[in-house]
């Protein structure tokens, strides 16, 4: 059972129909008590990181973290990414998770000669630093879909990296713990490549 997580931040309805498609049994929980059964756990996420604070205020927090050390994969989506890390600039008064220990950060305002735009939105080539299960059949120069105007900075835990304004960590991953900053149900057959390789993870 893929368990969708709800906390009204997140873009429900392409994931899930992405997912499904892939022949997932697929389920949304809205309270702490519903991620006992998961075995598998998806966080959407789009618009400001302080709405993570519902996760907080639901005890959806603490539950991912139980379902986590259980060995439960989890996959992070665009904020649902972000939130893995210690906090965001976008809202700091917000924590995040904590699982990664660096700071979200806000592109620059732009290059001088206008050309590069914040949000970063539009399709971008990835580049794979390491191979992982996640990344099966998924090749450097892949295409993936972004819109966001906060990213992670490259670190230990990255495992693909895009090129916006300098290099960004694209997708990050420790043990069964993924995230992905770029959309993957928006992102074509790469990107359900990546759903498909989640689905199929083993849990830790």
């Amino acid at each position: 059972m893929v368990t969708v997580v709800d906390y009204k931040a997140g873009n429900l309805t392409s994931v899930m129909k992405a997912l499904r498609f892939l022949g997932a049994e697929v389920c949304v929980a809205t309270q702490a008590d519903e991620l006992e059964r998961a075995t598998r756990i998806v966080l959407p996420g789009v618009g400001h990181f302080a709405a993570t604070v519902r996760l907080d205020r639901s005890g959806m927090t603490a539950a991912i973290r139980g379902a986590i050390a259980r060995g439960v994969p989890f996959l992070g989506i665009c904020v649902g990414m972000q939130w893995l890390y210690a906090g965001s600039t976008e809202a700091p008064e917000q924590p995040g998770m904590g699982y990664f220990t660096e700071q979200v950060t806000r592109f620059p305002d732009g290059a001088e000669d206008g050309a590069e735009k914040v949000p970063h939105v539009g399709w971008n080539q990835l580049e794979l630093l390491r191979a992982t299960p996640l990344l099966k059949g998924v090749e450097s120069g892949d295409f993936a879909y972004f819109t966001h105007a906060w990213r992670a900075d490259v670190s230990q835990e990255t495992i693909v990296t895009t090129q916006y304004m300098g290099q960004f960590s694209a997708a990050c991953q420790r043990g069964n713990v993924c995230g992905v900053q770029f959309h993957p149900e928006k992102s074509g057959a790469t990107g359900l490549k990546i759903l498909r390789n989640f689905l199929e993870m083993a849990a830790c």
